[in-house]
Protein backbone atom coordinates (compact mmCIF):
# COMPACT_ATOMS: atom_id res chain seq x y z
CA UNK A 1 0.00 0.00 0.00
CA UNK A 2 1.29 3.40 -0.82
CA UNK A 3 1.65 5.64 2.24
CA UNK A 4 0.27 8.79 1.93
CA UNK A 5 1.40 12.24 -0.09
CA UNK A 6 3.34 13.71 3.15
CA UNK A 7 3.38 11.01 5.57
CA UNK A 8 7.27 10.02 5.12
CA UNK A 9 8.37 13.59 4.81
CA UNK A 10 6.14 14.61 8.19
CA UNK A 11 7.64 11.15 10.11
CA UNK A 12 11.41 12.18 9.44
CA UNK A 13 10.59 16.07 10.56
CA UNK A 14 8.96 14.19 13.61
CA UNK A 15 12.14 11.45 14.15
CA UNK A 16 14.60 14.39 13.88
CA UNK A 17 12.48 16.75 15.47
CA UNK A 18 14.68 17.11 18.70
CA UNK A 19 17.85 17.86 16.39
CA UNK A 20 16.01 20.71 14.85
CA UNK A 21 15.04 21.96 17.88
CA UNK A 22 18.42 21.82 19.96
CA UNK A 23 19.58 24.09 16.72
CA UNK A 24 16.89 26.61 16.78
CA UNK A 25 17.51 26.62 20.79
CA UNK A 26 21.63 27.55 20.19
CA UNK A 27 20.28 30.52 17.95
CA UNK A 28 18.09 31.99 19.96
CA UNK A 29 20.47 31.95 22.95
CA UNK A 30 23.25 33.07 21.28
CA UNK A 31 21.41 35.67 18.77
CA UNK A 32 23.85 37.27 15.97
CA UNK A 33 23.44 40.59 13.95
CA UNK A 34 22.91 40.81 9.96
CA UNK A 35 26.32 39.56 8.06
CA UNK A 36 27.43 37.94 11.33
CA UNK A 37 25.39 35.19 11.86
CA UNK A 38 28.50 32.51 11.96
CA UNK A 39 27.61 30.16 14.72
CA UNK A 40 23.70 30.07 12.89
CA UNK A 41 25.61 29.33 9.64
CA UNK A 42 27.74 26.88 11.21
CA UNK A 43 25.07 24.97 12.49
CA UNK A 44 22.73 24.88 9.50
CA UNK A 45 26.00 23.72 7.44
CA UNK A 46 26.42 20.70 9.55
CA UNK A 47 22.51 19.58 9.61
CA UNK A 48 22.76 19.46 5.86
CA UNK A 49 25.41 17.52 5.67
CA UNK A 50 24.37 15.38 8.03
CA UNK A 51 21.44 14.96 5.76
CA UNK A 52 23.58 14.32 2.57
CA UNK A 53 23.10 17.53 1.37
CA UNK A 54 26.00 19.28 -0.89
CA UNK A 55 26.69 22.51 0.72
CA UNK A 56 28.36 25.97 -0.68
CA UNK A 57 28.99 28.22 2.34
CA UNK A 58 29.72 32.55 0.94
CA UNK A 59 27.53 32.32 -1.46
CA UNK A 60 27.82 35.89 -3.28
CA UNK A 61 30.63 37.12 -1.44
CA UNK A 62 27.81 37.24 1.84
CA UNK A 63 30.62 35.44 4.81
CA UNK A 64 27.12 33.54 5.93
CA UNK A 65 25.24 32.82 2.81
CA UNK A 66 24.60 29.23 2.27
CA UNK A 67 23.63 26.97 -0.60
CA UNK A 68 22.68 23.40 -0.28
CA UNK A 69 21.20 21.10 -2.48
CA UNK A 70 19.77 17.58 -2.78
CA UNK A 71 18.55 15.37 -6.42
CA UNK A 72 18.88 16.20 -9.85
CA UNK A 73 16.57 17.03 -12.49
CA UNK A 74 13.38 19.58 -12.29
CA UNK A 75 11.48 20.79 -10.88
CA UNK A 76 13.88 22.62 -8.59
CA UNK A 77 12.19 23.87 -5.43
CA UNK A 78 13.90 26.46 -3.33
CA UNK A 79 13.38 26.96 0.32
CA UNK A 80 14.52 30.35 2.09
CA UNK A 81 16.21 30.01 5.31
CA UNK A 82 17.30 33.29 7.51
CA UNK A 83 18.85 33.83 11.02
CA UNK A 84 19.56 37.11 11.98
CA UNK A 85 18.60 38.52 15.21
CA UNK A 86 17.75 42.02 16.16
CA UNK A 87 19.19 44.57 18.87
CA UNK A 88 18.03 45.27 22.04
CA UNK A 89 15.42 42.77 22.07
CA UNK A 90 17.23 40.12 24.34
CA UNK A 91 14.61 38.92 26.55
CA UNK A 92 14.03 35.28 28.87
CA UNK A 93 11.58 33.14 28.15
CA UNK A 94 9.08 34.29 30.43
CA UNK A 95 5.90 36.51 30.55
CA UNK A 96 7.20 39.74 32.07
CA UNK A 97 9.64 41.84 30.37
CA UNK A 98 13.40 41.31 31.69
CA UNK A 99 16.51 41.11 29.13
CA UNK A 100 18.61 38.18 29.05
CA UNK A 101 21.68 40.04 28.69
CA UNK A 102 21.64 44.05 29.43
CA UNK A 103 21.46 46.36 25.96
CA UNK A 104 21.81 42.14 24.04
CA UNK A 105 20.45 41.36 20.55
CA UNK A 106 17.85 39.19 20.61
CA UNK A 107 15.70 36.98 17.89
CA UNK A 108 12.66 38.90 18.05
CA UNK A 109 11.93 38.70 14.81
CA UNK A 110 11.69 34.55 14.79
CA UNK A 111 14.80 33.64 12.82
CA UNK A 112 15.50 30.82 14.94
CA UNK A 113 12.57 29.21 13.87
CA UNK A 114 12.54 30.31 10.24
CA UNK A 115 16.24 29.13 9.35
CA UNK A 116 15.56 25.64 10.93
CA UNK A 117 12.22 25.69 9.95
CA UNK A 118 12.94 25.67 6.23
CA UNK A 119 15.76 23.10 7.02
CA UNK A 120 13.96 20.51 8.65
CA UNK A 121 11.41 20.85 5.57
CA UNK A 122 14.26 19.88 3.56
CA UNK A 123 15.17 17.34 5.36
CA UNK A 124 11.98 15.69 5.46
CA UNK A 125 11.36 16.44 1.61
CA UNK A 126 14.30 14.63 0.97
CA UNK A 127 13.90 11.60 2.77
CA UNK A 128 10.32 11.43 0.83
CA UNK A 129 11.62 11.89 -2.04
CA UNK A 130 14.62 8.92 -1.74
CA UNK A 131 12.11 6.30 -0.70
CA UNK A 132 9.23 7.04 -3.78
CA UNK A 133 12.15 7.41 -6.20
CA UNK A 134 10.34 10.91 -7.19
CA UNK A 135 12.45 13.08 -9.50
CA UNK A 136 13.96 16.89 -8.65
CA UNK A 137 15.72 19.04 -6.76
CA UNK A 138 15.91 20.53 -3.22
CA UNK A 139 17.98 24.08 -2.73
CA UNK A 140 18.16 25.35 0.58
CA UNK A 141 19.28 29.19 0.84
CA UNK A 142 20.53 30.52 3.76
CA UNK A 143 20.00 34.35 3.45
CA UNK A 144 22.03 36.52 5.73
CA UNK A 145 20.82 39.68 6.81
CA UNK A 146 17.46 40.09 6.25
CA UNK A 147 16.74 42.79 8.76
CA UNK A 148 19.08 44.72 6.49
CA UNK A 149 16.88 43.98 3.48
CA UNK A 150 19.96 42.95 2.19
CA UNK A 151 21.18 39.31 2.15
CA UNK A 152 18.94 37.70 -0.95
CA UNK A 153 19.25 41.32 -2.87
CA UNK A 154 23.41 40.17 -2.76
CA UNK A 155 22.73 36.65 -3.56
CA UNK A 156 20.26 37.34 -6.62
CA UNK A 157 23.23 39.96 -8.16
CA UNK A 158 24.89 37.12 -7.78
CA UNK A 159 22.64 34.99 -9.90
CA UNK A 160 20.77 32.94 -7.51
CA UNK A 161 17.78 31.69 -7.54
CA UNK A 162 17.65 31.94 -10.83
CA UNK A 163 17.79 27.58 -10.92
CA UNK A 164 14.82 27.67 -9.54
CA UNK A 165 11.18 26.67 -10.70
CA UNK A 166 9.20 27.24 -7.44
CA UNK A 167 10.36 28.78 -4.30
CA UNK A 168 8.91 28.61 -0.94
CA UNK A 169 8.89 31.68 2.30
CA UNK A 170 7.85 31.04 5.83
CA UNK A 171 7.45 33.72 8.79
CA UNK A 172 6.87 33.54 12.38
CA UNK A 173 3.77 35.16 13.07
CA UNK A 174 0.52 35.43 15.00
CA UNK A 175 -1.65 33.58 12.78
CA UNK A 176 -1.10 30.81 9.85
CA UNK A 177 -2.13 31.99 6.20
CA UNK A 178 -0.65 32.41 2.82
CA UNK A 179 0.15 36.03 1.93
CA UNK A 180 -1.43 36.78 -1.42
CA UNK A 181 -0.94 41.12 -1.44
CA UNK A 182 2.48 42.34 -1.73
CA UNK A 183 4.49 43.90 1.08
CA UNK A 184 6.59 47.13 0.64
CA UNK A 185 9.74 47.40 -1.55
CA UNK A 186 12.59 49.51 0.12
CA UNK A 187 15.67 51.26 0.04
CA UNK A 188 17.62 52.19 2.71
CA UNK A 189 19.91 55.10 2.60
CA UNK A 190 22.71 57.40 4.71
CA UNK A 191 23.18 60.83 4.03
CA UNK A 192 26.85 62.11 4.82
CA UNK A 193 26.77 65.92 5.75
CA UNK A 194 29.92 67.90 6.03
CA UNK A 195 30.84 70.93 7.07
CA UNK A 196 32.79 73.40 9.22
CA UNK A 197 33.75 73.61 12.90
CA UNK A 198 33.45 76.96 14.97
CA UNK A 199 32.51 78.35 18.55
CA UNK A 200 28.63 78.53 18.77
CA UNK A 201 28.61 81.18 20.62
CA UNK A 202 31.56 83.44 19.76
CA UNK A 203 31.73 83.16 15.62
CA UNK A 204 29.08 80.86 14.62
CA UNK A 205 29.07 83.03 11.34
CA UNK A 206 32.43 80.78 10.55
CA UNK A 207 30.44 77.65 10.95
CA UNK A 208 28.87 75.68 8.59
CA UNK A 209 26.27 73.15 10.47
CA UNK A 210 25.94 69.56 9.03
CA UNK A 211 23.21 69.12 11.97
CA UNK A 212 21.76 71.87 10.42
CA UNK A 213 21.65 70.48 7.18
CA UNK A 214 20.10 67.28 8.50
CA UNK A 215 17.27 69.17 9.89
CA UNK A 216 16.38 71.11 6.88
CA UNK A 217 16.39 68.27 4.91
CA UNK A 218 14.12 65.98 7.49
CA UNK A 219 11.90 69.19 6.89
CA UNK A 220 11.75 69.05 3.36
CA UNK A 221 10.94 65.45 3.74
CA UNK A 222 8.38 66.34 6.18
CA UNK A 223 6.75 68.59 3.58
CA UNK A 224 7.01 65.71 1.00
CA UNK A 225 4.62 63.36 2.79
CA UNK A 226 1.95 65.34 1.27
CA UNK A 227 2.84 64.99 -1.85
CA UNK A 228 3.22 61.02 -2.47
CA UNK A 229 1.30 58.20 -2.79
CA UNK A 230 -0.59 56.72 0.50
CA UNK A 231 1.39 53.89 0.43
CA UNK A 232 4.89 55.77 0.42
CA UNK A 233 6.35 55.55 4.08
CA UNK A 234 9.60 57.52 4.92
CA UNK A 235 11.34 57.00 7.81
CA UNK A 236 14.70 58.24 9.26
CA UNK A 237 16.90 58.78 12.13
CA UNK A 238 19.43 61.41 13.15
CA UNK A 239 23.18 60.41 13.81
CA UNK A 240 25.48 63.44 15.47
CA UNK A 241 28.01 63.77 18.20
CA UNK A 242 29.93 66.96 19.42
CA UNK A 243 28.97 69.46 21.89
CA UNK A 244 26.21 72.05 21.99
CA UNK A 245 28.99 74.81 21.91
CA UNK A 246 30.93 73.92 18.79
CA UNK A 247 28.74 73.89 15.40
CA UNK A 248 28.99 70.32 14.40
CA UNK A 249 31.08 69.48 10.92
CA UNK A 250 29.86 66.08 10.74
CA UNK A 251 26.27 64.52 10.70
CA UNK A 252 24.45 61.88 9.26
CA UNK A 253 20.73 60.81 8.95
CA UNK A 254 19.87 57.05 8.26
CA UNK A 255 16.43 56.72 5.69
CA UNK A 256 14.09 53.69 5.16
CA UNK A 257 11.82 54.48 1.83
CA UNK A 258 9.32 52.42 1.53
CA UNK A 259 6.14 51.96 -1.67
CA UNK A 260 4.44 48.61 -2.99
CA UNK A 261 6.02 49.06 -6.42
CA UNK A 262 9.33 49.36 -7.15
CA UNK A 263 9.04 52.18 -9.06
CA UNK A 264 7.17 53.75 -6.21
CA UNK A 265 10.29 52.92 -4.42
CA UNK A 266 12.37 54.65 -6.68
CA UNK A 267 10.45 57.44 -7.19
CA UNK A 268 10.16 58.68 -3.10
CA UNK A 269 14.21 57.61 -3.37
CA UNK A 270 15.13 60.29 -5.98
CA UNK A 271 13.07 63.08 -4.56
CA UNK A 272 14.13 62.26 -0.77
CA UNK A 273 17.61 62.65 -2.47
CA UNK A 274 16.44 66.34 -3.36
CA UNK A 275 15.58 67.23 -0.35
CA UNK A 276 19.21 66.22 0.66
CA UNK A 277 20.99 68.51 -2.40
CA UNK A 278 18.56 71.67 -1.23
CA UNK A 279 19.62 71.32 2.47
CA UNK A 280 23.45 71.34 1.39
CA UNK A 281 22.84 73.72 -0.68
CA UNK A 282 21.00 75.71 1.64
CA UNK A 283 23.42 75.41 4.93
CA UNK A 284 26.85 75.78 2.58
CA UNK A 285 27.53 71.80 3.31
CA UNK A 286 28.50 69.27 1.06
CA UNK A 287 26.33 65.90 1.20
CA UNK A 288 27.62 62.26 0.81
CA UNK A 289 24.56 59.87 -0.36
CA UNK A 290 25.77 55.87 0.55
CA UNK A 291 22.77 53.55 -0.42
CA UNK A 292 22.70 50.41 2.24
CA UNK A 293 20.41 48.69 0.55
CA UNK A 294 17.53 47.83 -1.83
CA UNK A 295 14.59 45.51 -2.32
CA UNK A 296 11.26 44.60 -4.48
CA UNK A 297 8.32 44.35 -3.22
CA UNK A 298 6.58 40.63 -2.94
CA UNK A 299 5.28 39.11 -5.58
CA UNK A 300 3.35 36.56 -4.32
CA UNK A 301 2.37 33.73 -7.18
CA UNK A 302 -1.03 32.64 -6.64
CA UNK A 303 -1.00 29.32 -8.00
CA UNK A 304 1.39 28.03 -5.70
CA UNK A 305 0.57 29.88 -2.16
CA UNK A 306 -2.79 28.18 -3.16
CA UNK A 307 -1.25 24.93 -2.81
CA UNK A 308 0.55 26.35 0.44
CA UNK A 309 -2.60 27.07 1.49
CA UNK A 310 -4.29 23.41 1.48
CA UNK A 311 -1.02 22.04 2.72
CA UNK A 312 -1.59 24.25 5.82
CA UNK A 313 -4.90 23.06 6.34
CA UNK A 314 -3.84 19.47 5.62
CA UNK A 315 -1.23 19.48 8.39
CA UNK A 316 -3.53 21.32 11.00
CA UNK A 317 -2.64 24.13 13.87
CA UNK A 318 -4.51 22.85 16.55
CA UNK A 319 -1.12 21.65 18.27
CA UNK A 320 -1.04 23.60 21.40
CA UNK A 321 -1.03 22.72 25.49
CA UNK A 322 -3.03 24.07 28.49
CA UNK A 323 0.46 25.29 29.44
CA UNK A 324 1.04 26.78 25.95
CA UNK A 325 -1.89 28.54 25.92
CA UNK A 326 -2.03 29.97 29.16
CA UNK A 327 2.23 31.26 28.75
CA UNK A 328 0.43 32.98 25.42
CA UNK A 329 -2.56 34.27 27.79
CA UNK A 330 -0.27 35.73 30.37
CA UNK A 331 1.88 37.84 27.71
CA UNK A 332 -0.92 39.23 25.65
CA UNK A 333 -2.09 40.66 29.24
CA UNK A 334 0.33 42.77 29.22
CA UNK A 335 -0.37 44.19 26.59
CA UNK A 336 -4.01 43.96 26.25
CA UNK A 337 -5.41 46.94 23.75
CA UNK A 338 -2.83 45.92 21.49
CA UNK A 339 -4.47 42.40 21.56
CA UNK A 340 -7.90 43.23 21.32
CA UNK A 341 -7.05 45.52 18.29
CA UNK A 342 -5.42 42.34 16.77
CA UNK A 343 -8.44 40.25 17.06
CA UNK A 344 -9.89 42.44 15.67
CA UNK A 345 -7.80 43.07 12.83
CA UNK A 346 -7.25 39.37 12.06
CA UNK A 347 -11.45 38.41 12.67
CA UNK A 348 -10.26 36.00 16.22
CA UNK A 349 -12.67 35.61 18.71
CA UNK A 350 -11.43 37.44 22.07
CA UNK A 351 -10.08 34.38 24.40
CA UNK A 352 -8.10 33.02 22.30
CA UNK A 353 -4.28 33.78 22.19
CA UNK A 354 -2.61 30.93 20.03
CA UNK A 355 -4.15 30.35 16.91
CA UNK A 356 -5.44 27.07 16.52
CA UNK A 357 -6.61 27.15 12.74
CA UNK A 358 -5.37 28.96 9.31
CA UNK A 359 -6.87 31.83 8.18
CA UNK A 360 -7.99 32.44 4.46
CA UNK A 361 -5.62 34.08 2.43
CA UNK A 362 -4.64 37.53 3.26
CA UNK A 363 -5.00 40.01 0.54
CA UNK A 364 -4.50 43.34 2.33
CA UNK A 365 -1.15 44.81 0.96
CA UNK A 366 1.35 45.16 4.02
CA UNK A 367 3.37 48.09 4.42
CA UNK A 368 6.26 46.06 6.29
CA UNK A 369 8.61 44.73 4.21
CA UNK A 370 11.49 41.48 3.17
CA UNK A 371 13.99 40.81 1.05
CA UNK A 372 11.73 37.49 -0.26
CA UNK A 373 10.66 40.45 -2.46
CA UNK A 374 13.80 40.33 -4.30
CA UNK A 375 13.30 36.41 -5.19
CA UNK A 376 9.78 36.35 -5.89
CA UNK A 377 10.66 38.52 -8.87
CA UNK A 378 12.71 36.20 -10.13
CA UNK A 379 11.29 32.23 -9.52
CA UNK A 380 7.25 31.80 -8.57
CA UNK A 381 7.06 31.93 -4.92
CA UNK A 382 4.72 30.70 -2.21
CA UNK A 383 5.03 33.22 0.81
CA UNK A 384 3.14 32.69 3.88
CA UNK A 385 3.21 33.54 7.58
CA UNK A 386 2.77 30.61 10.32
CA UNK A 387 1.43 31.09 14.19
CA UNK A 388 4.45 30.86 16.70
CA UNK A 389 3.45 33.27 19.36
CA UNK A 390 0.77 35.07 21.05
CA UNK A 391 -2.14 37.00 19.17
CA UNK A 392 -0.96 40.25 20.43
CA UNK A 393 2.88 40.26 19.92
CA UNK A 394 4.06 42.07 17.01
CA UNK A 395 7.04 41.40 15.26
CA UNK A 396 10.43 43.34 16.31
CA UNK A 397 9.17 42.87 20.15
CA UNK A 398 9.92 41.04 23.36
CA UNK A 399 6.92 38.62 23.46
CA UNK A 400 8.24 37.47 20.21
CA UNK A 401 11.33 37.01 21.57
CA UNK A 402 10.17 35.20 24.49
CA UNK A 403 7.81 32.92 22.07
CA UNK A 404 10.72 31.94 20.09
CA UNK A 405 12.61 30.59 22.80
CA UNK A 406 9.33 28.45 24.24
CA UNK A 407 7.93 25.38 22.73
CA UNK A 408 5.17 27.69 21.58
CA UNK A 409 7.93 28.87 18.70
CA UNK A 410 9.73 25.30 18.40
CA UNK A 411 5.94 23.85 17.67
CA UNK A 412 5.38 26.64 14.91
CA UNK A 413 8.31 25.81 13.45
CA UNK A 414 7.99 21.93 12.68
CA UNK A 415 4.27 22.31 12.35
CA UNK A 416 5.50 25.02 9.04
CA UNK A 417 8.17 22.71 8.49
CA UNK A 418 5.59 19.62 7.28
CA UNK A 419 3.50 22.07 5.61
CA UNK A 420 6.31 23.11 3.36
CA UNK A 421 7.19 19.79 2.42
CA UNK A 422 3.91 18.44 1.47
CA UNK A 423 3.72 21.39 -0.68
CA UNK A 424 6.55 20.64 -2.61
CA UNK A 425 5.42 17.15 -2.84
CA UNK A 426 2.42 18.45 -4.35
CA UNK A 427 3.69 20.27 -6.71
CA UNK A 428 6.35 17.47 -7.64
CA UNK A 429 3.56 14.96 -8.02
CA UNK A 430 1.21 17.32 -9.95
CA UNK A 431 3.59 18.83 -12.97
CA UNK A 432 0.86 20.83 -13.97
CA UNK A 433 0.82 23.29 -10.85
CA UNK A 434 4.73 24.25 -11.61
CA UNK A 435 3.61 25.22 -15.41
CA UNK A 436 0.34 27.05 -14.10
CA UNK A 437 2.96 29.46 -11.51
CA UNK A 438 5.12 29.72 -14.23
CA UNK A 439 2.41 31.24 -16.64
CA UNK A 440 1.01 33.34 -13.73
CA UNK A 441 4.97 34.82 -12.83
CA UNK A 442 5.80 35.43 -16.50
CA UNK A 443 2.41 37.54 -16.41
CA UNK A 444 2.99 39.46 -13.01
CA UNK A 445 6.26 40.43 -14.29
CA UNK A 446 6.33 40.70 -17.84
CA UNK A 447 6.34 44.56 -17.64
CA UNK A 448 8.35 44.57 -14.43
CA UNK A 449 11.37 42.17 -14.94
CA UNK A 450 13.55 42.02 -11.77
CA UNK A 451 17.06 44.36 -12.05
CA UNK A 452 18.96 44.20 -8.90
CA UNK A 453 18.73 47.43 -6.76
CA UNK A 454 22.12 47.46 -5.79
CA UNK A 455 24.64 49.70 -7.51
CA UNK A 456 27.53 48.83 -10.03
CA UNK A 457 29.81 50.11 -7.13
CA UNK A 458 28.38 48.46 -3.82
CA UNK A 459 30.74 46.72 -1.88
CA UNK A 460 29.29 43.65 0.04
CA UNK A 461 29.46 44.40 3.76
CA UNK A 462 31.80 41.74 5.84
CA UNK A 463 32.46 41.51 9.64
CA UNK A 464 35.44 38.82 10.60
CA UNK A 465 34.32 36.31 12.85
CA UNK A 466 34.66 37.08 16.58
CA UNK A 467 37.80 35.55 16.96
CA UNK A 468 39.31 37.00 13.65
CA UNK A 469 38.80 40.69 14.91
Amino acid sequence: MTAKTGQIAIQEIERKQQDFVDASMQIWEHPEPANAEYLACDLHVKLLKDAGFDVEVGIGGLATAIRATWGSGHPVIGFLGEYDALPMLSQKVQTTQEELVPGGWGQGCGHNQLGIGHLAACVGLKKEMEERGLPGTVVYYGCPAEEKLLGKCVMARAGAFKELDLCIAYHPNRVTRVKLAPFTGVNMVRYHFTGKTAHAGTDPYNGRSALDAVELMNVGVNYLREHVTSDVRMHYMTEVSGAPNIVPDKASVLYTIRALTRKGVEDAYERVNDCARGAALMTGTKVRIEFLSGCYPTNANKVFCMVMDEALREVGWDIWTEEEKEFAKKLDETIPEQYKNACKGYGVKEGIHLLDYVLPPDEQPTLGSTDVGDVSYIVPTAIFNAAGCCIGASGHSWHMTACSGHSIGMKGMLQSAKAMALCALKAIENPQIVEDAKKEFAESTKDNPYICPLPDDFVVPFIPRPEEK
